[in-house]
């Protein structure tokens, strides 16, 4: 584990402890408490046994009455207490836990989460937490109240006899050595069931995803197949997991049986042939040993299931070290030059170049359209402007800074982006424009105005559901929604992805005319709707074929050479 994930790691567990010292504490004292009370339990057993048998007892039987009503009544306290301390520890500690983890996952750029597996975070915010929950955080409790539990219940069969506590310790040693050696197996095991949940979850992710191409190709057959096929891998990974926890629990139980037996044959005898054992104390002393039996299996276990969750704690840290952002200069706070591109290269999977030596300069607050057929390049120039991929060759400058260079997060304080494929959340219009925050109404109704949803929101107010992923609007009105997010954030430079592409002319007319009658920013527009009203009113027209520059100027210059654009522009024209 590198430094990176080592600190991560540190946070991670350090969560379970923020503003959560209190509960952990009352909860470790009720653990305590309670373990000290069973044994003066036993105590008091062993003395009611002797004084029924006529052996005689340090205490009368009033007074063991009374100090029998007094620990029933602390008992109830120290149930109180942990009831209470117990599931709040647990709930905040989980809490804080997911929230650091999202937290620090938020903090990526998108060009790194682009290159990971979400379904890796998917298990380890839903699954492994559960993992967790029993095996990590219930045991900072159980393993010390078991530890003491051993402790005090040694001291107390040594004091009532020596020769039998050393023959039951013997008794249980061979089952111990085995529980120990069972467990050693749970965390490779915990983690190989973190690794088939993720896969599950990713399998499960792309099948609902591509539900309509499911249908469209009649491939119910084969999606049931690959779901099948994923979750038996799941399933077997956890039945392995589930026969090791159930052979520790055998072996333990296996350790009791032997050691209880033990103790009644020696005990009988040594209370037969008169050593100084009383019929209480053989008796109390079985009670004693199956606590200990049960503490010494339980222990090995408890211990197993901890390691398996530091391996799940420790794929979490890796996870959220991995690609992190490692800082960078801030990006200008406002455009006052331009964004220069100089020879820029760009290759996916050492494949054809996707554009090449491409330079130019976008003037601030220029309004700029980059054009050109499928595969040109278009898209990709945009992506890399947004800072989507540090893989280029050549530069790419905001005021004569250089893109990588700069931080993640002051690059989007810089910019917003319209995409093609608008996501939405399954919340209202007004939640989807602000995203959650808090802003002046004045600029909300603004921002509505600009992007032509006025006719949504007086038709049904701003608090309407859009359904999940905005399937109770139409694709216009998500559009619009994804522009008046972006113009919410009132960013100096504002990119356009083909924002048009699945809408109808007249819809695609009007959110192309909001973006292109905004003022005082940069716009780049990439599209491939080559409409002359449109790209009259842009101050030049970027051309590309084949990932290279093939033409720039004003729509009628280009016009008028007679070149690529010429034909390309007459072609989608007829």
């Amino acid at each position: 584990m590198n430094h990176d994930a080592k600190y991560q790691r540190k946070m991670l567990v350090r969560q379970f402890f923020l503003h959560n010292h209190g509960t952990a504490f009352w909860g470790m004292l009720a653990m305590v408490l309670n373990t000290v009370l069973n044994l003066a339990i036993a105590w008091q057993m062993q003395q009611l046994i002797d004084i029924a048998a006529g052996n005689g007892a340090f205490l009368t039987m009033a007074q063991l009455c009374a100090v029998f009503l007094l620990s029933f009544a602390l008992m109830g306290v120290i149930m109180a207490l942990n009831a209470y301390a117990h599931p709040i520890f647990l709930k905040c500690a989980l809490q804080q836990y997911r929230d650091y983890a999202f937290a620090r996952l938020t903090e990526k750029s998108a060009f790194a989460f682009g290159r990971e597996d979400t379904s890796a975070y998917l298990s380890a915010l839903t699954n492994d937490t559960l993992s967790l929950e029993t095996n990590y955080l219930s045991a900072l409790f159980t393993l010390p109240a078991n530890v003491l539990m051993l402790v005090g219940v040694l001291g107390l069969m040594l004091s009532y006899s020596p020769l039998l506590t050393a023959a039951a310790l013997t008794a249980s040693l061979l089952p111990l050595g085995a529980s120990l050696l069972a467990g050693g197996h749970l965390p490779a095991q915990e983690k190989r069931v973190s690794d088939a949940n993720g896969a599950f979850l990713a399998t499960l992710k792309d099948m609902l995803s591509g539900f309509p191409v499911i249908k469209s190709f009649q491939a119910e057959k084969e999606a049931l197949r690959l779901f099948s096929e994923s979750d038996a891998a799941l399933q077997q990974v956890k039945c392995h997991a589930a026969r090791t926890r159930t052979a520790l629990q055998y072996i333990g139980g296996a350790a009791g049986s032997l050691t209880i037996f033990t103790v009644f044959l020696l005990g009988a005898a040594l209370a037969l042939s008169g050593r100084g054992v009383t019929a209480g104390v053989v008796m109390v002393f079985a009670q004693l040993m199956e606590s200990f039996e049960s503490s010494l299996s339980v222990i090995p276990q408890i211990w197993a299931n901890r390691k398996a969750a530091d391996a799940l704690i420790d794929k979490l840290a890796a996870a959220l070290a991995a690609h992190a952002s490692s800082g960078g200069v801030p990006a200008p706070s406002v455009l006052k030059d331009g964004i220069t591109v100089q020879s820029l290269s760009f290759v996916y999977n050492n494949e054809t170049p996707a554009l090449q030596d491409i330079s130019f300069r976008f003037a601030a607050g220029g309004k700029y359209a980059v054009a050109g057929g499928s595969g040109s390049g278009k898209s990709t120039l945009l992506k890399l402007l947004q800072g989507s991929n540090d893989g280029y060759r050549g530069s790419i400058l905001y005021d004569g800074k250089e893109l990588r260079t700069l931080r993640p997060d002051s690059l989007y304080d810089l910019l917003s982006v319209i995409q093609q494929d608008v996501f939405i959340f399954n919340s209202s219009v007004r939640d989807n424009i602000t995203m959650f925050r808090d802003f002046p109404p004045g600029k909300v109704e603004r921002v509505i105005r600009l992007a032509g949803l006025e006719g949504l929101v007086n038709a049904r107010g701003a608090d309407c559901p859009c359904g999940e992923n905005g399937n109770a609007l139409s694709g216009g009105e998500r559009q619009r929604i994804s522009i008046a997010r972006s113009l919410l954030r009132e960013t100096p430079v504002l990119l356009v992805d083909e924002a048009t592409a699945s809408l109808d002319p007249v819809t695609a007319f009007g959110v192309t005319d909001a973006i292109l009658s905004l003022d005082g920013l940069t716009r780049i527009l990439v599209t491939h709707r080559l409409e002359e009203a449109m790209l009259r009113r842009c101050d030049g027209i970027l051309v590309l074929k084949n990932g290279c520059l093939e033409e720039f100027g004003a729509f009628d210059e280009l016009m008028d050479r007679k070149g690529y654009f010429y034909s390309f522009f007459m072609v989608s024209q007829s």
